[in-house]
């Protein structure tokens, strides 16, 4: 694998923006820029709507704004869907699907070290759309198997298009749902979809990398076959020991951590600074080095930098400080969208404040 972490900066793909040209300006900010989604601006920018539109009996409600799965429309399309199976072009972002991803094509990306793309996970889906008795689809085990192979359709043609621009191209898969899986009142469990992800990742290229914007162990993380794994680091207070010895393994290895270390909550990003940031960081990197065995050198090299996740809503308006009215005037007023550009503000700051206390 050619890209190498180096303390570079990415981001999340949804932003929370209206304007197309600053969206994408923002994400060309970035050392690993990405295509963004703007579901703020248009529902068919909505991650479940983008990624899920060419799947049989697929149903999208712009009125009431969700999507759905009828079971009979499923099973009377899947014979037209399967004549599409092996044409990748079938499964490519058209031009009408999304504001931005033709738009990011258009530019000159062979520059940057490496580009990046986004889908939402088969778990994500599967957990997150529902059939017409309000039953996540995960749980049909037609649906379910087609679903893993679609996504995989999706990742490949989307990385097909991206490497055109930058031969280092890769595609992240959101999948914060495998969190669902350890739920005792999950009928599909974390084995069940630690096999079908196993799958699925061996039938990638790579590099093969996977998003999570919650915690999670690690370890099972990374023997899903990854080769880049990007996690909401800020929450986590203090790095688990427990983690230690399977990731310095993994950055070892080969393997790229990126750290979402920047808050994209106001009530949290309003007490940090960049040093702060970089304190808390490497604080985490200090443990990784005592348990893992692993020089803070090495993990910097195999480290990418990154907000903490989206923010389409900020979690803070519900500070008992602030009026309604005033709460009113701060969304009216776009914060979140000043959030996460001053999040990527911050997180730039520390990539430069890491490379420079590393000679990266």
């Amino acid at each position: 694998m050619e890209i190498k972490g180096m303390c570079r900066t990415t981001s999340m793909g949804i932003l929370p923006h209206i304007d197309e040209e600053r969206a994408l300006s923002l994400a060309l900010s970035m050392d690993i820029p990405f295509w963004p989604q703007l579901p703020l601006k248009d529902f068919k920018e909505d991650m479940w709507v983008q990624f899920s539109r060419d799947f049989p009996g697929i149903v999208v409600d712009y009125e009431q704004k969700r999507v759905r799965l009828e079971t009979q429309r499923f099973y009377s399309e899947i014979g037209d869907y399967s004549l599409h199976m092996e044409d990748l072009s079938f499964f490519e972002i058209k031009k009408g699907h999304s504001l931005m991803f033709h738009r990011f094509l258009e530019k000159d990306l062979s520059h940057f070290h490496a580009i990046r793309g986004q889908v939402t996970g088969p778990l994500n889906l599967g957990f997150r759309i529902l059939d017409e008795e309000d039953r996540p689809i995960i749980y049909n085990e037609d649906i379910r198997a087609l679903l893993f192979d679609y996504v995989k359709k999706k990742i490949l043609s989307q990385h097909l298009m991206l490497c055109k621009k930058n031969p280092r191209a890769f595609v992240w898969i959101d999948e914060p749902a495998i969190a669902w899986t350890f739920s005792s009142f999950s009928g599909y469990t974390d084995k069940d979809a630690q096999k079908d992800l196993l799958e699925m990742f061996d039938s990638l290229p790579h590099p093969r990398a996977l998003h999570l914007c919650i915690n999670m162990d690690m370890g099972y993380l990374i023997d899903l076959g990854i080769d880049i794994l990007s996690i909401e680091a800020y929450q986590m207070d203090i790095f688990p020991r427990g983690y230690a010895k399977a990731v310095a393994s993994f950055l070892k290895g080969g393997g790229i951590i990126s750290w979402g270390i920047v808050p994209t909550v106001s009530v949290f990003l309003d007490l940090e600074t960049p040093e702060s940031l970089m304190k808390r960081l490497l604080s985490y990197w200090k443990i990784l080095k005592e348990y893992g065995e692993i020089s803070l050198e090495e993990i910097a090299a195999s480290s990418l930098l990154a907000p903490a996740r989206c923010c389409l809503k900020n979690a803070d308006l519900t500070n008992l400080k602030l009026s309604p009215a005033k709460r009113v005037e701060e969304i009216s007023q776009g914060i979140e969208e000043e959030l996460v550009e001053k999040a990527m503000s911050y997180t730039r700051e520390i990539s430069t404040l890491l490379r420079d206390r590393f000679s990266l």
